[in-house]
């Protein structure tokens, strides 16, 4: 029951090909191709800029991505402390009617 069944291979049912020889080729050497002619150099200026309105925009998208992050880990923590102060009350609330349940 617990034993993998395996497939069988089935036996190929049409005619076989044998595998054709491949003979080894010469390799001729062609006219080299010319060497490019050299380029001049970029400019050295930087590739990003920071202009005051891309500035602004970066600091309040940081700003803003730290606030709902907060949030978020902020309402996560409130909901783990909700349910922990529910599940004392529960604790409480059946330990007392278990109490009051022996003393009867």
């Amino acid at each position: 029951m617990f034993r993998p069944k395996h497939p069988t291979m089935p036996q190929p049912t049409g005619t076989v090909t044998p595998p054709a020889v491949v003979e080894p080729t010469t390799i001729t050497p062609g006219t080299p191709a010319p060497s490019p002619a050299p380029t001049a150099p970029a400019p050295s200026r930087p590739v990003f800029h920071l202009t005051p309105g891309t500035a602004l925009a970066l600091v309040g998208g940081g700003t803003a991505v730290v606030l709902v992050v907060g949030a978020v880990l902020v309402s996560m923590l409130l909901a783990a402390a909700v349910t922990a102060a529910s599940l004392a009350i529960c604790a409480l609330v059946i330990r007392s009617l278990v109490n009051a349940q022996h003393r009867r």
